[in-house]
């Protein structure tokens, strides 16, 4: 181990922490500049580990391991609601369990139904065990993740908004999540 190894050590570390302050900053109603500022942190610090092999202490190690799970699992859903946003035009309602309101039919007189519950909580474990399975070098295990929630999920897949909702949130989530716990697996590897 060298100098160098210790700095950029500590440096990934501090970029991790202020990845995480970046994401935590409005996390129930997320903006783009600090969603995209520690995106720009996240995709620099992999490409910083994937040029320069690094042999980075065990506690510098278990530090970063930490704190890139944090911003993997917490950073995802603000991304999430970010890119969902962008891609209906802000034209989705979220329901008061964490689902999304679908259209009512026409002349039902009834309210708009409630699909999905539960997302946010479902996201938080689906990043948690995507990010885990990454850094301990088991990538397979996100096919598996992917697969049950999917399984989960297919009854309220009926509707357009839903199916949307449901492809572009879980791609938008697991690729965050996924991009962070490569940053850790590559410094751990």
């Amino acid at each position: 181990m060298s100098l160098l190894d210790l700095v950029l050590g500590a440096v990934l570390v501090i970029v991790m922490a202020t990845a995480l302050v970046l994401v935590l900053v409005r996390r129930r109603r997320p903006t783009s500049g600090p969603l995209l500022a520690a995106a720009i942190l996240i995709v620099l610090s992999l490409l910083v580990v994937a040029i320069v092999p690094l042999q980075v202490p065990v506690p510098l190690v278990a530090g970063l391991a930490l704190l890139g799970t944090a911003v993997a699992v917490l950073g995802g859903d603000p991304v999430a609601r970010r890119v969902l946003a962008f891609a209906s035009d802000d034209g989705v309602r979220e329901g008061p369990h964490g689902g999304i309101l679908l259209r009512a039919p026409a002349g039902s007189g009834q309210g708009a139904p409630e699909v999905m519950r539960g997302g946010v909580t479902v996201g938080y474990l689906e990043r948690l065990a995507a990010a885990l399975a990454l850094i301990v070098g088991y990538p397979e295990a996100i096919a598996v993740v992917v697969a049950i929630k999917g399984i989960a999920r297919f009854t309220e897949l009926a509707s357009p908004e839903a199916r949307e909702r449901f492809i572009i949130g879980t791609l938008a989530s697991l690729s965050w999540a996924c991009l962070t716990a490569a940053a850790v697996r590559l410094v751990i590897a």
